[in-house]
């Protein structure tokens, strides 16, 4: 390297991007998605389900404190977190299906940061105009009219980045109820916590960093070419209908020149700031934006749509060699996503059975394995066992603890003579049962021995049962 040749940056300050507004189907479908989504995110805390006057009110709580989740009519306990991770599971599935079949189709729809940067977006259109007028403020020395319209933005964006945090919040708590707590100030202070760091990640992520957060934060971008092959539909510039560029008007012939008439629209909405005509990208988040502002141009100067449209990479090969286009259902369902449907269902299907073949009672056996076990004083064996009975009714029960029929033991429950033990409303209750082998008996003198303990619903007749082992005194 000479002297005068400067080094090569490794880093290139961020080009704001102010993405210009567009009309179109795609458009619409973002809307729809956008106002669906954050209204089922600020709403859902505020939705009142009636279980009783034991449990919580609201139809979807975390109660972190119970351990407990409650979705509608659904109760998950501490060790159903199956349920919990089957949810995770499936939700991994259904990106990969999706990213499969239509590319970064969650990235540019649903994505949390999608919505509320185009939130963001929105408002920022409403106080400051649109693209044209955006770039001439951001240019503009400043004056009181610019100061006026960012501090009028940025209250905006707080105060949306305020009701963000505060809706999480609201997940973990009778939301009503915290709502008073934080107005007067009287809330936990991790409530208050968590508020101020969401508020400050919304404010940030959705106003500053915006496309670079999926640019450089995001890890899916990176990831997703594992996922995508030649029949994944994404959105792609047909170069061979558009180029070579130029201008020509509606009307006017001119062989020489492709479709495009290289107006920019395309770029000027992107909300990355990335040109799609350059080929596929990291950075592109399948918004179809760009589609909705080429489709709105070729209408303008004559021209088909579709000149930028979802398509795979085996419809590019096909429409240059003169072939029909392949059908889109083709390209979406295929041996892999198959596959992925039928994982995908599979789960659903065996969480669904399993969240309604469950019963209302349940139990755990630990045994005292300190010591493992006691020689009595008159010969007999007795093994220890903590025994915790979940009552997951909406009402008090008295449960029996019983041992499998024909056992060759004697049981005992600690504190109560009849071995009926009370568990309140919608908890759990841990009792310690002793069992005991009589002195000379053949499960006295062996090592190990399987048995079985019972417990019944004495309200309902609902029994349940787990096996554990007892140890004897091997005499061998």
């Amino acid at each position: 390297m000479s002297a005068t040749e400067e080094p090569q940056k490794l880093y290139a300050a961020r080009e704001p991007v102010f993405p210009k507004r567009v009309k179109g189907r795609f458009r619409n479908l973002k809307w729809i998605i956008m106002v669906v989504t954050l209204g089922i995110y600020y709403l859902t805390p505020w939705i009142r389900w009636d279980r009783g006057p034991s449990l919580p009110d609201q139809a979807v709580l975390i109660d972190l404190a119970n351990r407990r989740f409650f979705f509608f009519w659904i109760e998950i306990w501490p060790h159903e977190f199956y349920f919990v991770a089957g949810l995770l599971i499936m939700a991994g599935l259904g990106l990969f299906l999706f990213t499969s079949a239509l590319g970064r189709v969650w990235c540019g729809y649903t994505c949390p940061q999608t919505v509320w940067t185009d939130l963001f977006f929105t408002v920022e259109r409403w106080i400051e105009g649109d693209r044209n007028a955006r770039l001439r403020l951001w240019k503009q020395e400043w004056n009181f009219k610019k100061f006026r319209l960012r501090i009028t933005k940025y209250i905006a964006w707080l105060l949306i980045a305020v009701a963000t945090g505060g809706a999480w919040v609201f997940y973990f708590a009778d939301a009503p109820t915290l709502l008073g707590d934080l107005v007067t100030f009287q809330a936990p202070y991790v409530a208050y916590a968590t508020i101020g760091i969401l508020t400050a990640t919304t404010f940030v992520f959705g106003g500053f960093m915006r496309e670079q957060v999926c640019i450089y934060m995001c890890p899916w971008p990176r990831i997703q070419a594992a996922m995508m092959d030649e029949q994944t539909i994404t959105v792609a510039y047909r170069d061979w209908r558009g180029e070579p560029r130029g201008k020509h008007r509606k009307g006017q012939e001119n062989t020489e020149l492709g479709d495009c008439i290289d107006c920019m629209a395309c770029v000027n909405v992107c909300p990355v700031g990335i040109d799609i005509r350059d080929g596929q990208q990291l950075e592109c988040i399948t918004c179809a934006l760009c589609i909705d502002a080429c489709d709105d141009i070729m209408d303008k100067i004559g021209k088909p749509r579709g000149l930028i449209d979802y398509m795979a990479l085996t419809d590019e090969a096909n429409e240059r060699a003169g072939k029909e286009k392949i059908s889109v259902w083709k390209h979406i369902f295929r041996l892999r996503t198959i596959i992925y449907t039928v994982l995908w269902s599979a789960i659903g299907i065996g969480l669904t059975v399993l969240l309604f073949i469950r019963t209302d009672i349940d139990m755990t056996v630990a045994p005292v394995r300190n010591p493992q076990y006691v020689t009595l004083s008159d010969g007999s064996i007795r093994n220890t066992y903590d025994v915790r009975i979940r009552n997951m009714t909406h009402e008090t029960s008295d449960f029996s603890v019983t041992l499998g029929e024909g056992a060759p033991f004697e049981i005992e429950v600690e504190g109560s003579d009849t071995g009926i033990v009370e568990v309140p409303i919608d908890s759990t209750q841990l009792v310690r049962v002793y069992v005991t082998a009589p002195a000379g008996s053949d499960v006295a003198s062996t090592e190990r021995t399987d048995f079985r303990l019972w417990i019944e619903d004495l309200s309902t007749n609902t029994r349940t049962f787990e096996d554990t082992t007892f140890f004897g005194r091997d005499t061998q």
